[in-house]
């Protein structure tokens, strides 16, 4: 029998207690057993716990705390789920979209610095219309707009899991370029602007939810023919 290489049992040890996780025999929220007990219980060096439990943390399963110990954070790996939330179908990433860029609309009217209204007519004007320029270019610009709505939110999660979805917000950005989904105008973006700067949250939400409406009900007219 070939022996196991390092590699294959800092593997062997992840999945062992991934299994331990996902099963609740580890709580979310409990201790895990000290490198001691699991190096014995899994039948692996400490070094090759330690690994795993490096591993376990980075995939945002566990989280370890100074001087106390490791504990369960999660029973999913947030990678994976966010990974097959964006393989999702159009209409869902819309919604999705939509959903992300309302709650940041109404959280900018609320927060946003005086500096970020000036940058976002600026970042509109630069935007232009799509038939300015190259393709991939305005695609650029135009996400970097809805980038800037979002970062006035002051919201450094939905920051952070805007850009992690901004792959797919490409996708329905340039679905919109088809010339079968309509794309909202330069009026329907500055209409967000002007609602985030009136302070008023429930403007800055009809103003989101009218520059998505178009596409989304085009969207709905495709599938039904």
């Amino acid at each position: 029998m070939q022996a196991l290489s390092r590699t294959n049992l800092t593997d062997t040890a992840v999945e062992a207690m991934r299994l331990e996780i996902s099963s609740g025999r580890w709580p979310v929220g409990g201790q895990l057993p000290n490198e001691a007990t699991l190096s014995s219980l899994l039948s692996v060096s400490r070094g090759t716990v330690r690994e795993a439990v490096r591993v376990l943390v980075a995939k945002g399963f566990l989280e370890t705390k100074q001087g106390s110990g490791t504990y369960v954070r999660s029973k999913t790996d947030p990678v994976e789920s966010f990974s097959r939330a964006r393989g999702a179908g159009l209409r869902d990433l819309l919604e999705a979209r939509c959903a992300l860029e309302v709650e940041a609309a109404r959280m900018a009217a609320i927060r946003h610095a005086p500096a970020a209204i000036p940058a976002l007519r600026s970042l509109l004007e630069v935007r232009g219309h799509s038939n300015e320029g190259d393709r991939e270019d305005y695609i650029v610009r135009d996400l970097a707009f809805h980038k800037a709505v979002v970062a006035a939110s002051g919201n450094q999660a939905m920051i952070e899991i805007y850009e992690f979805f901004s792959a797919s917000i490409r996708e329905t950005i340039e679905a919109t370029l088809c010339d079968e989904l309509p794309e909202p105008d330069m009026q329907a973006h500055a209409d967000i602007i002007d609602a985030i700067a009136s302070g008023s949250a429930d403007q800055a939400d009809a103003a989101t939810r009218r520059f998505m409406a178009p596409i989304l009900s085009a969207l709905d007219r495709m599938l039904l023919s």
